[in-house]
């Protein structure tokens, strides 16, 4: 594979219509479960570009780009998944002066809670994360972490007859770019699905695109595992944002803050996973992407080992199998009420997606694992 080969199919860009794209997305509310608002998004900006679309029973997104410069046999299905959910909270029951008792929805921690704001339902309704005042604690009680059972989100009357038990809540964080970086909640995993809308807009004509917009990753891959039964797919990719832990270490006894511990790093580029908790990534895919990074002077770095996981772990268990990785933007603070991450790190990371995508043939799945 060579670099000129690469060029002639250029990416597409990240330019001021994607950052606000991006923005819109990730202003939505979707918390597991209840993706429509991101799902209606996402339909307005493919339906003229896929030559199919549907919603399936459970409300994926599964849009077909079929390929055009060789025959079928000689195509690979190559399947791409981004989440459309994100983490944040259902409410459960009513109690009086608009105030609710919730649950979480995905993977949050819940010693940061206390005092956010939040948006409620479809409405965006405003409310706060309440808990009782430090005045008022005894000294038992401040050292303790509070329990979710101590928290409620409170709308204030005005807003009770809108909302009722069952409905979604998420972080009332706006979308902001500060320079370099760009500033939100959900960037986990709104990045990958502004990414995949990009990818669906310029599919390359050597591979048949499917691009599946999945629901319910945060709550244990459930969508992807539906479309990847659906799509049957020789290739899975997974699109997503996985946490940069990039801060100097303070905490080391040795009294060196260097962090050996990092998972990945902004300004790296994209992360290509080894293995996570879910997937150990087929090693065909990992050679592919780091060797096409390389070839097309791409910034890269492979995200180190360990937790977490990603649409990719449902996929490469689907029917009899498929070779299946990671590719993700890094982000600091992913699911709390903001993350952060780098304009650069979008950008190589679509670019690479597009740079491997134009160059997969079924050769490379012949090559030995």
């Amino acid at each position: 594979m060579s670099a000129d080969s690469i060029k002639k199919d250029a990416a597409p860009g990240i330019r001021a219509a994607q950052i606000r794209l991006l923005e819109k997305l990730c202003n939505a509310c979707a918390v597991s479960g209840d993706e429509s608002e991101v799902r209606s998004i996402v339909l307005d900006e493919i339906r003229s570009h896929a030559d199919q679309v549907e919603v399936d029973t459970i409300g994926n997104i599964l849009a077909t780009r079929l390929g055009k410069s060789s025959p079928r046999k000689k195509r690979l299905r190559v399947m791409l998944a981004a989440h459309m959910d994100e983490i944040g909270f259902m409410l459960i029951h009513r109690e009086e002066g608009g105030v609710f008792r919730f649950n979480t929805m995905g993977g949050i921690d819940v010693r940061q809670l206390a005092g956010k704001p939040v948006w409620v339902g479809k409405d965006h309704i405003p409310g706060v994360i309440g808990a009782k005042p430090i005045h008022l604690t005894t000294s038992n009680e401040r050292k303790n972490t509070i329990a979710l059972d101590a928290l409620r989100i409170d709308l204030g009357l005005e807003a009770h007859p809108k909302v009722k038990v069952g409905d979604r809540a998420t972080f009332a964080t706006r979308f902001s770019r500060t320079g370099p970086s760009l500033r939100a909640k959900a960037l986990d995993d709104r990045l990958g699905v502004a990414t995949l809308i990009e990818l669906v807009k310029h599919a390359p004509d050597n591979i048949d695109l499917l691009a599946a917009f999945t629901v319910q990753e945060e709550v244990g891959l459930r969508g992807a595992q539906v479309a990847a039964y659906t799509f049957e797919p020789d290739v899975g990719i997974a699109l997503d944002s996985t946490p940069a832990m990039d801060l100097p270490d303070w905490e080391q006894e040795s009294g060196n803050d260097e962090n050996t511990f990092y998972n990945t790093r902004l300004d790296g580029g994209p992360a290509i996973y080894l293995a996570d908790s879910a997937t150990l990534a087929d090693p065909r895919l990992i050679r592919h992407f780091a060797d096409t990074a390389e070839a097309a002077r791409i910034p890269f770095q492979f995200r180190q080992p360990g937790g977490g996981g990603t649409d990719a772990g449902a996929i490469h268990r689907s029917r009899a199998g498929v070779p299946s990785i990671s590719v993700s933007v890094p982000a600091r603070y992913l699911h709390t009420a903001a993350g952060i991450a780098r304009l650069s790190d979008w950008r190589n990371t679509l670019a690479l997606l597009h740079a491997a995508l134009s160059t997969m043939t079924p050769r490379l799945l012949s090559n030995p694992r």
